[in-house]
């Protein structure tokens, strides 16, 4: 139940599926995700200035939430803010999907393509997904909170320092790093699940908010081995890319935005 037609005004060719579509999904190895950075990395080294530039907003909002927590004594949420980008990550990547798109599709790449977005036939869609992001954000940074009150209670006040030597030399601490990570996992996977094709698929499709994010629980379910270590190097990208003040997030959040695109484009079909 698919039709072709024209949008976003560049005599592009694209497919329209109705929202009673369901898209397939196939099955992939690691050596798909492996193509997929070599692909999201010769995207970045195609447009690196503009993407440097663009990305430096997330590191920006990293750094002014980092510095509020820290002048407000809530010293322990800096680590839950810098862990839970991945959360919001898919919704900052949405641009630099517009952009891989177009690349692949052989039309122009400048930047002024990231607003395209706002033309997808299926904005309501990733608004729709963004607002659930935002809301898994907030209730992890609650949950981290509340985490650290059990687990700590005035030990979690101070500074960095003594925050970092109780959590390594107390027993509040050791269960504040088993508790906190184990809730952490579980945002994490719930975001992986909605979050990892639900984007790219309304960016490049007419589709619903439940089938964008059925499609990826599905792709996750099929591809449970590769996916659970395309969310560890996500994770793993975006926290050492936050460890020097934010500013690796500025390389590494577009070469993980392109390779999403590239990724999703051989798992959905």
């Amino acid at each position: 139940m698919a039709e072709t037609l024209t949008t976003r005004g560049d005599a592009e060719p694209q497919t329209r599926m109705t929202n009673d579509a369901k898209p397939q999904i196939r099955t992939i190895g690691t050596a798909d995700l492996t193509d997929s950075l070599r692909k999201g990395l010769d995207d970045f080294k195609l447009m690196p200035t503009y993407l440097v530039l663009l990305t430096l907003i997330y590191p920006a909002v990293g750094l002014i939430a980092a510095r509020a927590a820290q002048g407000n004594d809530v010293v322990p949420l800096i680590f839950p803010l810098i862990s839970g980008f991945a959360l919001v990550g898919p919704l900052a990547a949405v641009g630099l999907y517009e952009l891989s798109r177009r690349r692949e599709a052989g039309l122009d790449t400048r930047w002024t393509h990231v607003f395209d977005v706002l033309k997808a036939k299926s904005i309501s869609t990733i608004i729709g997904l963004g607002v659930i992001l935002a809301i898994l954000f907030a209730a992890w940074l609650a949950s981290a909170v509340a985490i650290q009150q059990w687990a700590m209670g005035a030990q979690s006040a101070g500074d960095i320092p003594t925050f970092l030597h109780n959590v390594v030399a107390t027993s509040g601490g050791h269960m504040l790093i088993v508790v906190g990570n184990l809730v952490g996992l579980m945002f994490a996977v719930v975001t992986l699940a909605i979050a990892a094709f639900s984007f790219p698929l309304a960016l490049d499709r007419d589709v619903s908010l439940p089938t964008a994010i059925s499609t990826s629980v599905r792709a996750l379910a099929a591809n449970p081995g590769p996916m659970a270590l395309w969310g560890l190097i996500v994770v793993g990208g975006l926290v050492l890319g936050a460890i020097p003040l934010f500013v690796g997030l500025a390389v590494v959040m577009p070469i993980l935005g392109h390779a999403t695109w590239h990724l999703y484009r051989r798992v959905v079909v």
